[in-house]
């Protein structure tokens, strides 16, 4: 079993008309190897569907409850948007996750999907969308230069 995972790569598969596309062999992989099941809800600032395991899911709720005040509009929000979007998406014997309406349009999806790796978590791209985006990011690098410390070393 796997100590630790990573969500890589950039991975174009097609989706039939109900919805339904292969996650990418190694993110499978990664939810066997963990036992757990895919999560995915619309992001909450690009054009795409977030995807990550239950167990993140379960971090980022923990890391919201002990951060902000239970109360609090913040903590509303997030967990309204977040939580109260995400579903389970279990994967069928040939590795297909059926995506729902709402995170289909929401991404501006229809017969073709680009999973994008994040480190822990991925994100699910119209393909078009995505080449805007990482053609931005990759400006925005370019321009802002940043740079990386671990443990007193530089990442340049």
């Amino acid at each position: 079993m796997r100590k630790n995972f990573l969500f890589m790569d950039t991975i174009t598969n097609k989706v039939d008309t109900k919805g339904r596309v292969s996650l990418p062999s190694d993110y499978r992989t990664i939810v066997k190897d963990l036992s757990t099941e895919i999560v995915c809800y619309r992001s909450l600032f690009s054009p795409c569907i977030e995807g990550c395991t239950e167990e993140l899911l379960d971090k980022l709720a923990n890391d919201i409850e002990n951060s902000l005040d239970f109360f609090s509009q913040t903590q509303d929000t997030l967990t309204n948007l977040i939580f109260g979007d995400a579903k389970r998406f279990p994967f069928d014997s040939t590795g297909r996750i059926m995506l729902s309406e709402k995170l289909l349009k929401h991404a501006s999806i229809s017969n073709t999907a680009v999973f994008v790796g994040k480190g822990r978590k991925f994100q699910i791209w119209n393909p078009q969308n995505w080449a805007k985006e990482e053609a931005r990011l990759r400006n925005e690098v370019l321009k802002n230069r940043p740079s990386l410390k671990y443990e007193g070393e530089r990442y340049d």
